[in-house]
């Protein structure tokens, strides 16, 4: 069983001629965002969410290699 669970994503077509998707996921009881080129699914940006504010996320190269594989059989 993975540590987290994605929860929503969003694919963002024709955004200034790239397409993004972003993966929303639990992660240790806290919320995260994390937005992928879609084209090669290198990371964009990482957020975790808390007490209503949204703060850069430190993950792990583990955690991100095994979302960015989630996402690219979903996409």
């Amino acid at each position: 069983m993975k540590p987290y669970e994605i929860t929503s994503m969003i694919i963002d077509d024709d955004f200034y001629n790239e397409e993004f998707v972003t993966a929303e996921f639990t992660y240790e009881n806290q919320v995260y965002s994390i937005t992928f080129k879609k084209e090669d699914l290198d990371v964009v940006n990482a957020w975790v969410f808390k007490d209503g504010t949204s703060l850069p996320a430190n993950l792990s190269n583990q955690i991100i290699e095994s979302i960015r594989e989630d996402v690219s059989k979903k996409i």
